[in-house]
């Protein structure tokens, strides 16, 4: 398993597609997961440390779990089977280990909420994660995507795709 924790949350202008970006705690690997706009949204507020005038879905299972007692212990990106990914909530209940089946996005939206780590299989980051060219910056114009052995040729391509996706300000608007 790897640790990660959000990078960011951005939006491709073209396409109006959200994405979150997460980065290995260990390496410059990233791993890019799109997602809807209410679960970017609900992330982007978390992560920039705004609260909705009234609880948002997160909020109410945030709230739902610890009132019963339970606690999250963490959240495991677990596997990608044709272009989807998955995701597991690790769950403390009552002295019992619960394992949920949920979506990348609202695990990671229950995560930072709650603070707590966030992991991603060995197998997901092996076939989706992403790697930063050696001496580079993420400055979102760097990364490189794909498979290992294409990487060195395509750079520009990955530049020119992420560099037309904008950092979600203002709760999920980029204007």
């Amino acid at each position: 398993m790897v640790e990660v924790s959000v990078e960011s949350v951005r939006i491709n202008l073209a396409t109006n597609q959200r994405v979150v970006i997460l980065k290995d705690g260990s390496t410059d690997r990233y791993l890019f997961i799109w997602i809807a706009n209410p679960e970017a949204y609900s992330i982007a507020m978390e992560i920039q440390g705004t609260a909705s005038p009234r609880p948002l879905t997160h909020d109410l299972l945030k709230t739902v779990i610890t009132e019963l007692g339970g606690k999250l212990s963490n959240v495991i990106i677990s596997d990608l089977i044709d272009d989807i990914f998955y995701a597991r909530l690790v769950l403390d209940a009552d002295g019992r280990h619960v394992e949920i089946d949920a979506r990348p996005s609202d695990a990671i939206a229950l995560a930072v909420r709650l603070k707590v780590p966030i992991y991603v299989s060995d197998s997901v980051m092996e076939q989706a994660g992403v790697n930063v060219q050696e001496g580079a910056e993420l400055d979102e114009s760097r990364a490189t995507s794909g498979d290992e052995a294409t990487i060195p040729d395509n750079l520009d391509v990955y530049r020119d795709f992420i560099n037309n996706l904008d950092a979600l300000d203002e709760f999920g608007k980029s204007d």
